[in-house]
C-alpha cells in the first residue's frame, strides 16, 4: 500500500518529467491550470500548477482549483508513476477527475504522451 511519501514522490517525478518533455512544454505553454489532488484515505492533499508549459509541485489544499483529482494513496501514485493509466480506475469508479471536459481530456492527453514515449 503506497503511503504519503510514496505518492508525494509520484507526484514530484510527474511534474519533473513534464517540464523534461519539450513537446508538452510547448503543447501546454497557454494551458494554465491548477490541479488538486486528494487522496481520500490519508485525507492528504497536494496541488499541480501549470504555468506557462510548466508543471510545479506543492503539497497542501490550493485556494482554488480549475481540476480535482481524488483516489487512494494507491491508485493516484500508480496514475502519476504512469504505472497504470488513468482510464482504468477512472472506469472502474476508483479514481474522480472532477473539472472541464477540456481540462480532462488535456490532463489524459499529457499522461498518455508521458509514457508512450
Amino acid at each position: 500500500m503506497s503511503s504519503n511519501e510514496e505518492l508525494s514522490h509520484s507526484l514530484r517525478t510527474f511534474a519533473d518529467d513534464c517540464n523534461a518533455n519539450e513537446k508538452l512544454r510547448v503543447m501546454n505553454r497557454d494551458w494554465n491550470r491548477v490541479i488538486h489532488i486528494h487522496a481520500e484515505d490519508t485525507l492528504a492533499d497536494y496541488t499541480l500548477t501549470c504555468h506557462e508549459g510548466t508543471v510545479v509541485y506543492s503539497e497542501g489544499t490550493p485556494a482554488n482549483c480549475d481540476l480535482r483529482v481524488a483516489a487512494n494513496c494507491e491508485v493516484l501514485t500508480q496514475v502519476f508513476y504512469g504505472e497504470v493509466s488513468p482510464n482504468e480506475p477512472y472506469n472502474e469508479g476508483t479514481l474522480r477527475v472532477d473539472g472541464s471536459e477540456d481540462d480532462v481530456l488535456r490532463l489524459d492527453f499529457i499522461t498518455a504522451m508521458l509514457w508512450e514515449e
